[in-house]
């Protein structure tokens, strides 16, 4: 079993800034990926960034250089630091964890969400 629990949403005005927290725990043998996800009311869910263990990360275009994720391998946590917010940035973030549960292969795991809202 492997939990992905996301933290650190809330409502934030335009502009403002928030920090999100993702920490995953159980019996995870190895983790080589973790990132962020984003769905908007009616909207598909979209990308948002990635980390992998060797630190690369990548980035949608509509966030890059307003967003950081950052990672404490140690810890099996990622963060995404969100500043500069805009209203478009509202949705349920959630949080991915790709890593190998032995003995099943490499699999991809997601948590339950946070909750973004941006508006004044």
């Amino acid at each position: 079993q492997v939990q992905v629990v996301e933290s650190g949403g809330g409502l934030v005005q335009p502009g403002g800034s928030l920090r999100l927290s993702c920490a995953a725990s159980g019996r995870i043998f190895s983790v080589s990926a973790m990132g962020w996800y984003r769905q908007a009311p009616g909207k598909q869910r979209e990308f948002v960034a990635t980390i992998t263990s060797g630190g690369d990360t990548n980035y949608q275009d509509s966030v890059k250089g307003r967003f950081t994720v950052s990672r404490d391998n140690a810890k099996n946590t990622i963060f995404l630091q969100m500043n500069s917010l805009k209203p478009e940035d509202s949705a349920v973030y959630f949080c991915t964890v790709r890593g190998v549960v032995i003995p099943f292969p490499e699999s991809d795991y997601w948590g339950q969400g946070t909750q973004v809202t941006v508006s004044s």
